[in-house]
């Protein structure tokens, strides 16, 4: 079976399939409600919009996996883009690929940071480790076809290496 090595969540090696949702991201930073507040400024792009589409707030409860986990399908979001903000600190894995066809990568998200997918992104659903996990989840309300789900032609392993 292929195996993925798991990654470091980074902003610059996430910049192909989304944004990183951390304090390290913001490019503007500044005080706010009379200097008791630092605001980590426009984090990431929300795009819902398309087809009559709105923002929503959902909460997502991810029961925890095992490594090693397999990875047999991916899905994407064509009409929006999908952020998942972790409420704990609890690890856990994002799984992402240019296509279906193309070799996934898989990194580990840890210590509050959240992900934000691009619209279109292939993505595996979420990945908890060690404990269940909730996550705040902004992403697109409406209609139409929002998510697409292929089975890959051979599974991937992820595995602690």
């Amino acid at each position: 079976m292929k195996r993925l090595r798991i990654e470091a969540l980074t902003i610059a090696a996430f910049a192909p399939f989304g944004d990183v949702i951390a304090q390290a991201a913001a490019t503007q930073t500044f005080t706010i409600n009379a200097g008791t507040c630092l605001r980590f400024h426009d984090l990431a792009r929300i795009d819902c919009e398309t087809d009559g589409g709105r923002v929503g707030i959902s909460l997502f409860q991810a029961s925890p996996c095992e490594l090693p986990f397999e990875v047999t399908m991916l899905e994407r979001h064509p009409l929006g883009t999908q952020a998942f903000i972790p409420r704990s600190h609890a690890p856990y894995l994002v799984v992402v690929a240019e296509s279906p066809e193309a070799t996934p990568r898989a990194f580990l998200a840890s210590d509050g940071v959240g992900v934000n997918y691009r619209l279109g992104t292939w993505h595996h659903p979420l990945i908890a480790l060690d404990a269940p996990s909730e996550f705040i989840v902004i992403d697109r309300i409406g209609s139409g076809d929002n998510c697409e789900e292929v089975l890959l032609a051979s599974p991937w392993q992820v595995a602690r290496i």
